[in-house]
């Protein structure tokens, strides 16, 4: 078990809520509240990590951990040959026609006695590798911060440049990203790369409102120049939005009940890190950002192997 020390403003606002019990804020929330003491120190339980409502880690994950390959943080980003190169218009498949000895399996996500559950794990282990907003968002009051990664995101347009979020709920009980959001009509996405990857996950902790993940991670704020709430000072790539709309979607399995929300942003302001940005082409380096993605379950992915396709002309 591992042990950190919470400064006392973060101690603070923990003892104030300890008393109530945590509820989970999306689907992609972790249950790091676990073993405070009154000597300062949080210790996580990874045995009783929550990584969303419907993933636990076993029993025995620090035991699987400690016996995985330390992390390699100098890979550098490798670019291979694709599958085929000399693949010629019509082939098809390049597996030889493997693929197609395959059968699948037809499943209706409403079927009658199927749980919802089973849709969200098939989805989030299926549409793998998925880019992760880390998102900044400012109460209305500017009395409130906060910060949460959100895997139901992407990039959808660059004129206007426009972003998707996908949030679990309802607006009229709206999660502390949503309700800030929402209320502001602002939010910062932050791009995550390996280098704070921990902290990007420790702001999944299913913190009551008002308790600051930005003191639960350590991560540091930086200032925005046209929305009140912060930048990620560590993220390579931030941008400042403004939300669009926001369309609200009703449960299948349970009519009338509200279940999720998509807000669409518009970005008005990019940061990018220095170092990571050529100025003559706009391009972010894929070796420098070092991204991270989501994958299904507890797992995280990282970019370190690469092919370059031409787009066909006809």
């Amino acid at each position: 078990m591992s042990c950190r020390a919470f400064s006392p403003r973060a101690l603070r606002a923990l003892s104030k809520f300890s008393a109530q019990a945590p509820s989970s804020r999306s689907l992609n929330r972790t249950s790091l509240f676990q073993g405070l003491s009154s000597s300062g120190k949080h210790c996580q339980k990874s045995a009783m990590t929550t990584t969303s409502a419907f993933f636990k880690a076993g029993d025995d994950f620090d035991k699987v951990q400690a016996s995985r390959p330390d992390f390699e943080r100098d890979t550098e980003v490798k670019f291979s040959k694709p599958p085929k190169p000399d693949w010629k218009e019509g082939e098809g498949g390049n597996d030889g026609g493997e693929s197609l000895t395959k059968n699948h399996i037809e499943i209706d996500p409403h079927e009658e006695g199927r749980p919802v559950s089973n849709n969200y794990k098939l989805l989030i282990s299926g549409v793998v590798p998925r880019p992760i907003a880390l998102i900044s968002t400012k109460s209305k009051d500017g009395k409130t911060a906060n910060l949460a990664p959100f895997s139901y995101a992407q990039v959808i347009n660059h004129d206007p440049p426009l972003f998707t979020v996908g949030f679990v709920g309802s607006l009229e009980k709206a999660k502390d990203s949503l309700k800030n959001l929402t209320e502001s009509g602002e939010c910062v996405i932050n791009i995550i790369s390996e280098h704070f990857v921990e902290a990007a996950n420790a702001t999944a902790v299913n913190a009551p409102y008002g308790v600051s993940e930005w003191e639960v991670s350590g991560l540091h704020q930086a200032p925005s120049s046209v929305v009140q709430a912060a930048r990620v000072k560590e993220s390579m790539l931030s941008i400042e939005g403004k939300v669009v709309e926001t369309k609200e979607f009703e449960s299948r399995a349970t009519p009338g009940k509200k279940t999720g929300v998509l807000a669409i942003i518009e970005g008005v302001r990019f940061w990018v890190r220095e170092d990571a940005f050529d100025k003559e082409t706009n391009v972010v380096d894929l070796k420098v950002l070092k991204p991270i993605s989501r994958l299904g379950g507890l797992a995280y992915g990282r970019t370190t192997d690469a092919i370059e396709l031409p787009r066909p002309k006809f």
